[in-house]
């Protein structure tokens, strides 16, 4: 695979060049390249970083990142059954309780939404960091969903956090999953409430908080571009019957 030249794979964090420096130092540098390639590309070309994850993967299997790495390249490509093989891998190799929150969405995205659940009742939630547990309240409100226990999963997303004025990382996602219960069991001023402050919270745009606050307010978006072009489509219609016509008009003249 290509790797720009302004790819040195110093970009990658301290911690995972760290764990690189058990391999011989040039094969370390281009596992190193293609984790850059991973990180740059799984949200805009996830097909691309997947591609880069497993020539990592070919590189050095045994390093802990590179098995994470490639189990969140496959989980961007909808791989489940692949990226939950990964997870738990680097899981065996570091002993770390992180990525449980993902293996359980991996669970729902391979169709077993009560594995899901039955993970957010392990011990391993109460090892993880307050982003953590975030996390796993929003997969074990999918997985509720999943198994159509729309009331439940409303449930499981009322927390502390939830009620909350303080903005997190995840202050957003939580308004936003709450809000989409409550539409789909028809709670539309409720709803409307939440994806509001959903969008208080999304200072990155991580959610579409703002077009399902317009889509309940009714307001419709017109591409102006796709009009323009109808618009010239018209035009162009036009003139050819007009040439029609007078084409006509000149046949009986004669």
């Amino acid at each position: 695979m290509p790797i720009p030249e302004d790819v040195t794979g110093e970009e990658i964090d301290k911690d995972v060049r760290q764990e690189l420096q058990s391999l011989p130092k040039g094969l370390a540098e281009d596992v190193a390249k293609n984790l850059v390639m991973v990180a740059n590309l799984i949200d805009e070309d996830p097909e691309q970083a997947y591609a880069y994850s497993k020539v990592a993967l070919r590189l050095a299997s045994r390093v802990a990142a590179v098995r994470e790495a490639a189990g969140f390249a496959a989980y961007a490509t909808q791989k489940y059954s692949e990226a939950l093989a990964e997870f738990r891998a680097a899981r065996r190799m570091t002993g770390s309780v992180e990525l449980w929150p993902v293996m359980a969405d991996c669970e729902r995205g391979l169709g077993r939404p009560e594995r899901a659940m039955a993970m957010a009742g392990e011990p391993e939630v109460q090892k993880l960091d307050k982003a953590g547990q975030v996390e796993m309240r929003l997969v074990a409100a999918g997985a509720r969903r999943d198994m159509g226990q729309l009331d439940a999963a409303i449930v499981t997303l009322q927390s502390p956090e939830l009620a909350s004025n303080s903005v997190q990382p995840w202050t957003a996602r939580l308004r936003y999953a709450y809000a989409d219960a409550l539409l789909a069991a028809g709670r539309e001023d409720e709803a409307r409430e939440w994806f509001a402050k959903a969008l208080e919270a999304d200072k990155d745009g991580a959610t579409d908080a703002s077009d399902r606050l317009a889509e309940l307010d009714g307001v419709e978006f017109v591409d102006a571009i796709d009009e323009a072009h109808e618009g010239d489509e018209g035009d162009g219609a036009d003139a050819a019957d007009e040439a029609a016509d007078s084409a006509d008009e000149a046949d009986k003249g004669e």
